[in-house]
């Protein structure tokens, strides 16, 4: 058991299809299904289910998923504080659900182009803090959605989004110009874990959420086509064959931001608030 085949099983478990995780490894899928295998044969457990229709976590699976999820966090602010007692020139960048992607390209290519020397490090968060761990130091900036608590933290604007609600196009409601919150309430929401941010869990869910906890974009997208839940996502994002999403007429837009602890000035993180003030302005 290393680290490589533990990132390849959160994959796997993230995604509940091997060809899926395999395209998100960039990678083909019979070296990642032997590589489960013999992850399997080391721990002396099955992991996971196969069906035409996809995996499953066992019991098994869910408690190493679990564990392996923490690990790998720890794994990667170790190697950001290393890089810092090193002296390398980087900046660890905190993502959350493709937010670099919504961000635009533009941003990246300023950057680089402004800063070629330093190395950038990315760290990909769930759902359970959309700060990505900016107050423990995990990352320097985080590209990432409000609202959230930002005590202590400073943040950009870049694009504000409305948002809708991500439906089955076989639901009832899928053909609908736009919904209001009342028109959903018999409906099971999604759940964020236990911790969660108060204030971004009052935004995406319901106070009487009866559906799945779920931490990531995969989670919920698959949650809602095999369970019918209803979950909050942005206008205009890429949303797999078999779903929707209807306008929401009384939730405020959702704001992509870029953030930053205020105490945390260095010269990369202001170069980086500038570009973005400056291009989304």
């Amino acid at each position: 058991m290393d680290l490589r085949s533990l990132n390849y099983f959160v994959a796997v478990a993230e995604e509940l299809h091997f060809g899926r995780a395999a395209a998100r490894l960039a990678m083909t899928q019979p070296p990642l299904s032997r590589a489960i295998k013999q992850l399997e044969t080391d721990l002396d457990a099955i992991l996971l289910t196969r069906s035409p229709a996809g995996v499953a976590l066992t019991p098994a699976g869910i408690a190493l998923y679990d564990e392996t999820r923490l690990l790998l966090k720890q794994v990667d602010q170790l190697r950001s504080r290393v890089a810092i007692a090193a002296g390398a020139d980087t900046i660890t960048i905190g993502t959350l659900g493709g937010s670099v992607e919504q961000a635009g390209p533009a941003l990246i290519a300023a950057f680089r182009e402004q800063h070629p020397g330093i190395t950038v490090l990315i760290h990909e968060a769930d759902f359970t803090d959309p700060t990505i761990g900016l107050r423990t130091g995990l990352v320097d900036v985080a590209i990432t959605r409000s609202p959230f608590d930002d005590t202590g933290i400073s943040t950009q604007l870049l694009r504000s989004d409305p948002v809708g609600a991500v439906l089955r196009t076989d639901d009832p409601l899928a053909d609908h110009e736009s919904l209001a919150l009342t028109d959903l309430a018999d409906r099971p929401w999604f759940r964020l874990p236990d911790g969660t941010d108060p204030i971004w869990r009052a935004y995406w869910t319901t106070n009487d959420s009866t559906g799945p906890v779920v931490r990531t974009v995969q989670e919920c997208v698959q949650s809602v086509l095999w369970n019918g839940t209803v979950g909050i996502a942005p206008l205009g994002h890429d949303l797999p064959p078999g779903l929707t999403v209807v306008p929401l007429s009384d939730r405020p837009p959702s704001h992509l931001v870029l953030a930053w602890s205020s105490t945390n000035k260095t010269a990369p993180i202001r170069s980086l608030a500038r570009i973005a003030a400056t291009l989304y302005r």
